[in-house]
């Protein structure tokens, strides 16, 4: 994408989604969760605002218009596969 707020929310959100799985897999998330789920509520804040920018970015409605349609019914059969 071309629009820089996209590619910095998007980093924010690959961030947050490494935290959180490495607080899942450490050894103390076993004795205290909330670690985990602190870092699991951040990533979910960096995913909403991620999605809420591309609803109204230009650069990202372009790119999802010039995309060709798919199949959904397919994609979910894979998927249950």
């Amino acid at each position: 994408m071309d629009c820089l707020i996209c590619r910095g929310l998007e980093r924010a959100f690959e961030a947050g989604l490494s935290e959180y799985i490495e607080a899942r897999s450490s050894a103390c998330f076993r004795v205290c969760t909330k670690f985990a789920a602190y870092k699991n509520v951040e990533m979910e804040r960096a995913r909403y605002a991620l999605r809420e920018h591309r609803h109204v970015c230009a650069s990202a409605v372009r790119m999802f218009t010039h995309l060709p349609q798919r199949d959904a019914s397919t994609s979910l059969r894979r998927l249950a596969a």
